[in-house]
């Protein structure tokens, strides 16, 4: 059962009209319209509310979402891409709700990206060893199924 929001009872990182990141003059989207522009579920997009990601305004039970939350959706969707747990992705776009220039955003956002691309390269190094692994397996089993054809052929 869905709980209608009013502008007093906002979720938790909401923007309230007048701070920034709310744009109740902008475009809207439906959760059907996100689902289709990023080839995802509206299942996955109601997960990522539940988890207090994104916060779409209510008219009765419609979600209506900004593009503030269209945004926080695409950055959702990239962060889950390189490998980012949503723990990680909420920690870095819940800091654009602070104000101080989006520098503590930038730095924490390098910080892990850096992470990210070591853990990453890491993983890389590990399927390049296991693809060798892999490829010198099948250069033996070829070599057994070779010498056994030509031996039951003599």
């Amino acid at each position: 059962m869905e709980t209608q929001t009013t502008n007093n009872e906002l979720p938790p990182h909401a923007a309230r009209p007048g701070e920034p990141g709310h744009d109740a003059d902008g475009p809207t989207f439906s959760i059907t319209q996100l689902a289709d522009e990023f080839s995802i579920t509206t299942r996955a997009i109601r997960f990522y509310e539940d988890k207090d990601l994104l916060h779409p305004a209510r008219e009765g039970q419609t979600r209506v979402y900004s593009t503030r939350d269209r945004a926080r959706l695409q950055l959702i969707l990239r962060g889950k891409r390189v490998g980012f747990t949503l723990t990680e992705i909420r920690e870095i776009i819940d800091l654009y709700d602070l104000r101080d220039g989006f520098t503590k955003q930038l730095e924490l956002a390098r910080e892990k990206y850096a992470a990210q691309i070591a853990k990453l390269k890491a993983q890389r190094t590990d399927i390049e060893q296991s693809i060798d692994l892999l490829q010198n397996g099948i250069a033996f089993v070829e070599g057994e199924l070779a010498n056994r054809s030509d031996g039951a052929g003599t």
